[in-house]
Protein backbone atom coordinates (compact mmCIF):
# COMPACT_ATOMS: atom_id res chain seq x y z
CA UNK A 1 0.00 0.00 0.00
CA UNK A 2 2.91 2.82 0.55
CA UNK A 3 4.41 1.66 -2.40
CA UNK A 4 1.23 2.46 -4.18
CA UNK A 5 0.93 5.36 -2.36
CA UNK A 6 4.64 6.63 -3.04
CA UNK A 7 3.68 6.01 -6.97
CA UNK A 8 0.31 7.69 -7.15
CA UNK A 9 2.56 10.90 -5.33
CA UNK A 10 5.22 10.70 -7.73
CA UNK A 11 2.88 10.49 -10.82
CA UNK A 12 1.16 13.68 -9.55
CA UNK A 13 4.77 15.42 -8.76
CA UNK A 14 5.81 14.52 -12.63
CA UNK A 15 2.33 15.66 -13.85
CA UNK A 16 2.27 19.02 -11.93
CA UNK A 17 5.93 19.88 -12.74
CA UNK A 18 6.18 19.35 -16.61
CA UNK A 19 3.57 22.02 -17.39
CA UNK A 20 6.05 24.36 -15.44
CA UNK A 21 9.04 23.61 -17.08
CA UNK A 22 6.88 23.92 -20.60
CA UNK A 23 5.69 27.30 -19.28
CA UNK A 24 9.40 28.81 -18.37
CA UNK A 25 11.04 27.24 -21.57
CA UNK A 26 12.61 30.22 -22.87
CA UNK A 27 12.36 30.70 -27.03
CA UNK A 28 13.81 33.74 -28.79
CA UNK A 29 11.38 34.85 -31.66
CA UNK A 30 13.23 38.09 -32.69
CA UNK A 31 16.38 40.02 -32.02
CA UNK A 32 20.01 40.37 -33.51
CA UNK A 33 23.13 37.95 -33.71
CA UNK A 34 26.45 39.17 -34.77
CA UNK A 35 28.18 36.30 -37.03
CA UNK A 36 32.12 36.24 -37.34
CA UNK A 37 33.03 34.72 -40.24
CA UNK A 38 36.70 33.23 -40.62
CA UNK A 39 38.71 32.42 -43.66
CA UNK A 40 42.16 30.29 -43.33
CA UNK A 41 44.28 32.48 -45.27
CA UNK A 42 47.11 29.95 -45.22
CA UNK A 43 44.94 27.08 -46.15
CA UNK A 44 43.42 29.22 -49.08
CA UNK A 45 46.89 30.50 -50.31
CA UNK A 46 48.23 27.37 -50.54
CA UNK A 47 45.50 25.91 -52.97
CA UNK A 48 46.46 28.62 -55.17
CA UNK A 49 50.24 27.97 -55.87
CA UNK A 50 50.40 25.15 -58.64
CA UNK A 51 53.45 24.41 -60.94
CA UNK A 52 53.30 27.19 -62.99
CA UNK A 53 53.62 30.02 -60.09
CA UNK A 54 55.85 28.06 -57.58
CA UNK A 55 58.99 29.74 -58.60
CA UNK A 56 57.22 33.30 -56.64
CA UNK A 57 54.44 32.48 -55.22
CA UNK A 58 56.15 30.03 -52.99
CA UNK A 59 58.42 32.97 -51.69
CA UNK A 60 55.91 35.46 -51.48
CA UNK A 61 53.91 33.16 -49.47
CA UNK A 62 56.63 32.35 -46.87
CA UNK A 63 56.58 36.71 -46.29
CA UNK A 64 53.17 36.41 -45.69
CA UNK A 65 53.14 34.03 -43.13
CA UNK A 66 55.78 35.92 -41.32
CA UNK A 67 53.64 39.33 -41.78
CA UNK A 68 49.87 38.39 -41.46
CA UNK A 69 47.59 36.27 -39.23
CA UNK A 70 46.56 33.22 -40.28
CA UNK A 71 42.80 33.68 -40.16
CA UNK A 72 40.79 36.93 -41.41
CA UNK A 73 38.31 37.66 -39.32
CA UNK A 74 35.00 39.83 -40.91
CA UNK A 75 31.97 40.47 -38.68
CA UNK A 76 28.23 40.68 -39.86
CA UNK A 77 25.06 40.93 -38.33
CA UNK A 78 22.31 39.40 -38.93
CA UNK A 79 18.61 40.87 -37.61
CA UNK A 80 15.71 38.71 -37.36
CA UNK A 81 11.90 38.79 -36.51
CA UNK A 82 9.66 35.87 -36.70
CA UNK A 83 9.80 34.85 -40.24
CA UNK A 84 12.02 37.77 -41.76
CA UNK A 85 15.70 37.98 -41.29
CA UNK A 86 17.94 40.48 -42.59
CA UNK A 87 22.15 39.44 -43.11
CA UNK A 88 24.57 42.32 -43.05
CA UNK A 89 28.57 42.55 -43.60
CA UNK A 90 29.91 45.11 -40.91
CA UNK A 91 32.31 47.39 -42.45
CA UNK A 92 36.17 45.98 -42.92
CA UNK A 93 38.53 48.65 -42.26
CA UNK A 94 41.36 46.17 -42.64
CA UNK A 95 43.50 46.43 -46.29
CA UNK A 96 42.89 43.72 -49.08
CA UNK A 97 44.44 40.73 -48.19
CA UNK A 98 47.74 40.05 -50.71
CA UNK A 99 46.84 37.56 -54.04
CA UNK A 100 43.77 38.02 -52.90
CA UNK A 101 42.24 41.43 -53.49
CA UNK A 102 38.78 42.39 -53.87
CA UNK A 103 38.23 38.57 -54.56
CA UNK A 104 34.64 37.75 -52.95
CA UNK A 105 36.14 34.33 -51.49
CA UNK A 106 38.12 36.86 -48.58
CA UNK A 107 35.56 39.78 -48.47
CA UNK A 108 31.40 39.96 -47.92
CA UNK A 109 29.65 41.12 -50.80
CA UNK A 110 26.02 40.42 -49.69
CA UNK A 111 23.51 42.01 -47.96
CA UNK A 112 20.02 39.67 -47.20
CA UNK A 113 16.86 40.51 -46.96
CA UNK A 114 14.68 37.12 -46.17
CA UNK A 115 10.51 37.03 -46.30
CA UNK A 116 10.65 32.50 -44.89
CA UNK A 117 7.11 33.08 -45.09
CA UNK A 118 6.85 33.44 -48.54
CA UNK A 119 10.09 31.88 -49.67
CA UNK A 120 11.71 34.94 -51.60
CA UNK A 121 14.94 36.72 -50.93
CA UNK A 122 16.49 40.25 -52.36
CA UNK A 123 19.93 40.52 -52.05
CA UNK A 124 22.42 43.54 -52.73
CA UNK A 125 25.61 41.78 -54.15
CA UNK A 126 28.45 43.67 -54.76
CA UNK A 127 29.88 42.44 -58.23
CA UNK A 128 33.48 44.54 -58.44
CA UNK A 129 32.70 47.99 -59.67
CA UNK A 130 28.82 47.02 -59.94
CA UNK A 131 25.87 46.74 -57.58
CA UNK A 132 23.22 44.39 -58.60
CA UNK A 133 19.85 43.79 -56.59
CA UNK A 134 19.31 40.58 -56.84
CA UNK A 135 15.50 38.88 -56.05
CA UNK A 136 14.61 35.18 -56.46
CA UNK A 137 13.11 32.72 -54.27
CA UNK A 138 15.53 31.60 -51.40
CA UNK A 139 17.75 28.76 -51.83
CA UNK A 140 16.33 24.96 -51.83
CA UNK A 141 18.99 23.41 -49.52
CA UNK A 142 18.61 19.64 -49.20
CA UNK A 143 19.93 19.48 -45.70
CA UNK A 144 20.60 16.18 -43.83
CA UNK A 145 20.23 16.26 -40.00
CA UNK A 146 22.97 14.28 -37.72
CA UNK A 147 22.79 13.41 -33.94
CA UNK A 148 26.26 15.83 -33.46
CA UNK A 149 25.20 18.59 -31.17
CA UNK A 150 27.88 21.65 -29.84
CA UNK A 151 27.18 24.84 -27.76
CA UNK A 152 27.56 27.87 -29.73
CA UNK A 153 26.66 31.26 -27.96
CA UNK A 154 24.77 29.56 -25.19
CA UNK A 155 22.41 27.88 -27.29
CA UNK A 156 22.26 23.92 -28.05
CA UNK A 157 22.47 23.14 -32.04
CA UNK A 158 22.54 20.39 -33.78
CA UNK A 159 24.54 19.47 -36.95
CA UNK A 160 22.93 19.03 -40.18
CA UNK A 161 24.97 19.01 -43.75
CA UNK A 162 24.04 19.31 -47.19
CA UNK A 163 25.27 19.99 -50.72
CA UNK A 164 24.98 23.04 -52.97
CA UNK A 165 25.51 24.11 -56.22
CA UNK A 166 25.96 20.08 -57.03
CA UNK A 167 29.30 20.12 -55.33
CA UNK A 168 29.72 22.58 -52.39
CA UNK A 169 29.82 20.83 -48.94
CA UNK A 170 28.17 22.25 -46.20
CA UNK A 171 27.66 21.70 -42.15
CA UNK A 172 25.21 24.00 -40.54
CA UNK A 173 24.71 23.75 -36.76
CA UNK A 174 21.13 25.43 -36.08
CA UNK A 175 18.92 25.54 -32.66
CA UNK A 176 15.45 24.99 -31.77
CA UNK A 177 15.41 27.41 -29.40
CA UNK A 178 15.44 30.06 -31.82
CA UNK A 179 12.26 28.98 -33.97
CA UNK A 180 13.16 31.14 -37.22
CA UNK A 181 14.53 28.77 -40.15
CA UNK A 182 17.39 31.68 -41.16
CA UNK A 183 20.68 31.41 -41.16
CA UNK A 184 24.30 33.76 -42.07
CA UNK A 185 24.10 34.22 -45.69
CA UNK A 186 21.46 32.94 -48.14
CA UNK A 187 21.18 29.75 -45.87
CA UNK A 188 18.09 28.59 -44.39
CA UNK A 189 15.70 25.57 -43.96
CA UNK A 190 16.32 24.00 -41.20
CA UNK A 191 13.92 23.83 -37.90
CA UNK A 192 15.46 26.71 -36.31
CA UNK A 193 18.53 29.18 -36.79
CA UNK A 194 22.14 28.62 -38.19
CA UNK A 195 24.35 29.71 -35.59
CA UNK A 196 27.49 28.18 -37.11
CA UNK A 197 28.35 27.45 -40.67
CA UNK A 198 31.24 26.07 -42.05
CA UNK A 199 31.95 25.38 -46.23
CA UNK A 200 35.26 23.41 -45.23
CA UNK A 201 36.66 22.91 -48.68
CA UNK A 202 36.22 26.36 -49.27
CA UNK A 203 38.11 27.65 -45.23
CA UNK A 204 35.22 29.44 -44.51
CA UNK A 205 33.50 29.93 -41.32
CA UNK A 206 30.66 31.74 -40.03
CA UNK A 207 29.94 31.50 -36.32
CA UNK A 208 27.66 33.60 -33.83
CA UNK A 209 29.47 35.22 -31.06
CA UNK A 210 26.19 37.11 -29.43
CA UNK A 211 22.76 36.62 -29.93
CA UNK A 212 20.43 39.45 -28.09
CA UNK A 213 16.88 38.49 -27.49
CA UNK A 214 15.40 42.05 -28.06
CA UNK A 215 12.41 43.51 -29.90
CA UNK A 216 12.93 44.44 -33.49
CA UNK A 217 11.15 47.51 -35.02
CA UNK A 218 9.98 47.12 -38.58
CA UNK A 219 12.16 49.81 -39.64
CA UNK A 220 14.93 47.41 -39.05
CA UNK A 221 13.93 44.68 -41.56
CA UNK A 222 13.82 46.86 -44.52
CA UNK A 223 15.22 44.96 -47.80
CA UNK A 224 17.96 46.89 -49.91
CA UNK A 225 16.93 48.86 -52.67
CA UNK A 226 20.23 50.17 -54.68
CA UNK A 227 21.24 48.18 -57.48
CA UNK A 228 20.80 47.12 -61.26
CA UNK A 229 17.36 44.61 -61.02
CA UNK A 230 18.23 40.80 -61.79
CA UNK A 231 17.50 37.38 -60.94
CA UNK A 232 19.47 34.69 -59.72
CA UNK A 233 19.53 32.86 -63.35
CA UNK A 234 19.84 36.41 -65.06
CA UNK A 235 23.00 37.06 -62.53
CA UNK A 236 24.25 34.10 -63.67
CA UNK A 237 24.12 34.59 -67.17
CA UNK A 238 26.04 38.23 -67.04
CA UNK A 239 28.65 36.54 -64.80
CA UNK A 240 29.43 33.82 -67.44
CA UNK A 241 29.79 36.29 -70.06
CA UNK A 242 31.79 38.55 -67.94
CA UNK A 243 34.54 35.88 -66.75
CA UNK A 244 34.37 34.15 -69.79
CA UNK A 245 37.86 35.35 -71.16
CA UNK A 246 39.61 34.94 -67.32
CA UNK A 247 39.56 31.04 -67.67
CA UNK A 248 40.33 29.19 -64.65
CA UNK A 249 41.12 32.37 -62.47
CA UNK A 250 37.79 32.66 -62.83
CA UNK A 251 35.98 29.97 -61.18
CA UNK A 252 36.07 30.21 -57.94
CA UNK A 253 35.18 33.80 -57.75
CA UNK A 254 32.12 32.74 -60.32
CA UNK A 255 31.05 29.91 -57.18
CA UNK A 256 31.18 32.99 -54.86
CA UNK A 257 29.59 35.35 -56.54
CA UNK A 258 26.96 32.97 -56.99
CA UNK A 259 26.68 32.02 -53.27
Amino acid sequence: MKNLTLITLTCLLIGSTTPLFAQNARFTTEGVIEFERSNNMYAMIQKRINKDNESYLNQAFEQFKKTSPQFKLTKSTLTFSKQTTLFKPTADSSPPVPFFGEDPSVTQINTTYTNLATSQQVTQKKVFEETFLVKDSTRAINWKITDETREIAGFNCRRANALIMDSIYVVAFYTEQIPVSGGPESFNGLPGMILGLAIPHENVTWFAKSVADRPVENSQLVAPTKGKATDNKALMNTLTAALKEWGQYARPMYKWFLM
